[in-house]
């Protein structure tokens, strides 16, 4: 995925010995990690696998483990309702209880991160929001989320596991895949600059997200696992815009008029919507210090320049 690739690339960089887990799929799904694939060791597995899972994690005995597998999408969730809890919630459980049993059974302690999500927050008690704020979720993902956060603080209570969890607001960058709205955005407008694309179907326009870049906030991650006590933090830009101030960003880069092409479709709407979300990281960059490297203007940018290369080569390739 987006994150486990720039932190892997973020853990080789800084001498760690890497592992991973993939699914298995009918395409080798290693496109984000083909320029480091071979300085990682990668294994097949779910983490909906119990037993897969501790044969694999007895046989490493990491240090720490970076628990980002989750069927992400939040309009997905509402789809695949089961499979989402199963997979964010109960997939969490799983690996906790792997290190419960080493911790008991080896008195080898591994240090857990948690991937938590401001999704958690959902009908929103306050903003900004922060550590102490409320959690409402408002998607069956948010809902799996929220049992993955509890359980992970009820292990760190319980058993004096090192577990913390990163309450992540959204965070983007080339890497996202393109069926999250970011990235279906700056897709779009550079495949509809180069002729490749006419129309653009979008859902809520007026949602607001505090969105920052990923390559940033997975080095927030690492931070939490370096402390001597484990906590957890919002991580997030402290900054809301919405998905139209979005639109008209990544299209004004192309001297595009984001009007002339992007239309609504009811099919986009989520059965019940999250309106505002805006974070507040004030306790992580006090204690961690850490802040977000990377504006708004800056990362829409970055994904911009990425995604017209990727339509050129389309157009390049369409044309032969």
């Amino acid at each position: 995925g987006q994150d486990g690739s720039y932190l892997a690339e973020l853990l080789l960089n800084k001498g760690y010995e890497v592992h991973g887990i993939i699914r298995r799929t009918s395409n080798f799904p290693t496109t984000r990690i083909d320029h480091i694939h071979k300085d990682l060791n990668l294994y097949y597995g779910d983490v909906t696998d119990s037993s897969c899972l501790s044969r694999m994690i007895r046989q490493i005995l990491p240090d720490e483990i970076y628990n980002l597998a989750a069927q992400s999408h939040v309009k997905v969730s509402f789809q695949e309702p089961v499979y989402t809890s199963n997979s964010v919630s109960i997939g969490t459980l799983n690996i906790l209880e792997i290190i419960r049993d080493i911790k008991e059974d080896l008195d080898k302690s591994i240090r857990f991160y948690q991937a938590s999500s401001s999704e958690m927050f959902g009908k929103v008690y306050e903003t900004p929001q922060k550590e102490t704020t409320p959690f409402y979720p408002r998607s069956p993902y948010g809902v799996a989320k929220l049992y993955g956060h509890w359980i992970t603080v009820n292990y760190r209570e319980s058993y004096n596991i090192f577990g913390c969890s990163g309450i992540l607001f959204n965070h983007e960058s080339p890497r996202r895949g393109e069926t999250f709205v970011t990235r279906k955005i700056t897709r779009a407008a550079t495949r509809i600059k180069l002729g490749l694309q006419n129309k653009l179907l979008l859902g809520n326009l007026d949602a607001k997200r505090d969105w920052g870049y990923a390559k940033d906030y997975v080095e927030a991650m690492w931070m939490m696992l370096q402390k001597e006590t484990p906590e957890d933090y919002v991580i997030s830009t402290g900054e809301t815009h919405s998905v139209r101030e979005f639109c008209e960003l990544a299209f004004n880069e192309l001297g595009l008029n984001y009007r002339d092409f992007v239309s609504i479709d009811p099919i986009y709407y989520r059965p019940s919507e999250v309106d505002l979300l805006l974070g507040d990281s004030h306790k992580a960059k006090t204690q961690l210090g850490w802040t977000p490297q990377t504006s708004f203007n800056d990362l829409i940018r970055i994904m911009i320049e990425n995604d017209l290369q990727l339509a050129e080569k389309e157009k390049f390739y369409a044309s032969r």
